[in-house]
Parts: structure tokens; C-alpha cells; sequence
């Protein structure tokens, strides 16, 4: 079995974000970036399968050499080789075709990405990759089994879960629960030092027009001053809470 894993390159979740030219882009400086933690969670999968089923693993990422880092990690973290589609992301659209384009060459039976990404939060790569390389797909999965050609899932849905059977080809949107975050890998030393042997091939774009583009950003209202209240006052506890707060 051959599987892909597609790797977003993303701020880590305890960066302090900032935008320039007047909040029409993102500021990268000082930020430290992370492999998308949904897609941790794939990847992490896609080492299971290939220690108990023999499989092969690429990772693959749209973007530029900054991105690197990020795929010797998940070398390091098991992969066998990786690509770098060297072209910025632009949005969901372009980045499912270049994807589209990599996965329709490399003949790969099992696509493994994550729900969505942790700084859009757009959710639509999956699903459209899928209908552009003609694949079964499964969103928001949360378990995963390969016998042979055939596929069992389980995704999560509204109120509980659904296991579903499908086949291969298949592209998996996956998230929490594919594995659980105790499974998730930590590169050792060994794991560094094979990872600078691994390939990793940079691939030239195909011609993909974005549908969509950020017209400008906004960082949330920051928080109020906190209101200290007696214990002992509690008609003023409620009335700030009926007329400031207004919650009661």
C-alpha cells in the first residue's frame, strides 16, 4: 500500500500573531512554525501502517523552503521520502489541485490529510482533492482500517459516529481519535540523523488559478478589565452581571 500524507506548514498555536500592511498580510516574523496538528495525528496513522501492513509513506506540502523544516520533521518522525510543490498556498482551490496533481502521478492508494488546517481553518482541501482525483472519501475520521482494497471508517458526526466501509482509492480527512495524542511521535536522535538520507523532492506547480483570497484581517477585541467584587456584596455581583455583563 502507498500513502500520501499532506503536511501543512503552521504557526504554532502559542505564537504571538501580527499582520503588516495594514492587516492585508501576515506577519511570519518570530513566528515558529509546527506540522498542522490534525495532520500529526495522520501521519502518526500512516507510520501504523507501515510497521504492521508494510506500507509506504510520502509526505507531501504545498509552499516554500520555509516549509522544509517542517517536512524533515516528519522524515524524522517515520516518513520515507517527501515533496515540496514549490509555490505559495494560496487557498483551499489552488492548493487541492497541486495536490491533485502529485497524487494522480505517484499512484498512491491511501491520501491521508487533516480536517482542516489551524490557521484558516478553511476544512475544504480534502474533500476537494477527492472529487479531483475521483477518490472515495471519509471527513472528520477518527478511526481507520485497510484490509487489502477494502476500508473501514469511523468519522464523527452530530450527537456520535459512523463506521462506514468503503474502497481504495480513498482520502481521509482526519482528526483527534485517528490516534489518540499519546501515540504521537517525538523524533528521536536516530530519527534526525536518518531523515537528512530521506529524499526530498522539490516539484515545479502545475497551473492553478485561487479562487478565493484574504482581503484583510482582524485580531480579536482584547480582553476586558477584570471587575473585582466583595464576597460580601453580592447586590453588586448581580447588578453588574444583569446590567454590564448582561447574562442574567
Amino acid at each position: 500500500m502507498k500513502i500520501l500524507v499532506c503536511i501543512s506548514h503552521v504557526p504554532d498555536t502559542t505564537s504571538k500573531i501580527n499582520f503588516t500592511e495594514d492587516n492585508t498580510k501576515f506577519d511570519a516574523n518570530g513566528v515558529q512554525f509546527v506540522i498542522n496538528p490534525y495532520d500529526e495525528f495522520g501521519l502518526t496513522r500512516a507510520m501504523w501502517f507501515k510497521e504492521k501492513q508494510g506500507a509506504s509513506v510520502d509526505v507531501v506540502n504545498v509552499g516554500g523552503p520555509e516549509t522544509e523544516p517542517t517536512l524533515r520533521k516528519a522524515l524524522a518522525i517515520g516518513a520515507d521520502a517527501a515533496i515540496r510543490i514549490n509555490t505559495v498556498a494560496t487557498d483551499a482551490f489552488s492548493v487541492a489541485k497541486q495536490l491533485a496533481h502529485v497524487v494522480s502521478n505517484g499512484g498512491y492508494d491511501l491520501v491521508i490529510a487533516g480536517r482542516e488546517s489551524i490557521d484558516y481553518n478553511g476544512g475544504m482541501v480534502p474533500g476537494m482533492l477527492a472529487a479531483l482525483t475521483n477518490a472515495n472519501f471519509v471527513n472528520s475520521c477518527i478511526g481507520l482500517e485497510i484490509d487489502g482494497t477494502s476500508a473501514k471508517a469511523v468519522r464523527e458526526i452530530d450527537g456520535g459516529k459512523e463506521t462506514v466501509s468503503t474502497s481504495l482509492p480513498l482520502v481521509v480527512g482526519g482528526q483527534k481519535g485517528l490516534v489518540e495524542e499519546s501515540d504521537l511521535r517525538i523524533p528521536n536522535m536516530r530519527g534526525i540523523m536518518m531523515a537528512r538520507k530521506k529524499p526530498l523532492t522539490v516539484s515545479e506547480p502545475v497551473e492553478a488559478s485561487p479562487e478565493t483570497q484574504s482581503v484583510s484581517f482582524e485580531k480579536p477585541a482584547p480582553k476586558g478589565a477584570v471587575t473585582l467584587v466583595s464576597p460580601d456584596n453580592l447586590d453588586e455581583l448581580v447588578s453588574l452581571l444583569h446590567n454590564e455583563a448582561k447574562v442574567i
